[in-house]
C-alpha cells in the first residue's frame, strides 16, 4: 500500500529506521511494520513522518510525485 513509498523516501534521504524513530518518537518496530505494509499508519504517524521528511502527506503516500 503505502509502505514502499514511505521506505523509498526514507532511503532517498539516507536515514535509517532507528534515526527516524529517534527523531519522530515512532517506535522503530512500528516504522518497520509500516514499511512492510503490515498495517496502515495512523494520521498522527503520517504527519510526523511527513514533517520529518519535509514532504506533504500526498507525497508521503505516493500521490504527488514530482
Amino acid at each position: 500500500m503505502y509502505g514502499d513509498e514511505i521506505k523509498n523516501i526514507r532511503k532517498a534521504q539516507g536515514a535509517t529506521q532507528s534515526q527516524v524513530s529517534k527523531a519522530t518518537g515512532i517506535p522503530q518496530n512500528t516504522i518497520s511494520w509500516i514499511e512492510l505494509d503490515k498495517g496502515i499508519p495512523n494520521i498522527q504517524q503520517c504527519v510526523q513522518l511527513a514533517d520529518y521528511y519535509g514532504v506533504s502527506l500526498d507525497e508521503l503516500i505516493g500521490r504527488d510525485k514530482k
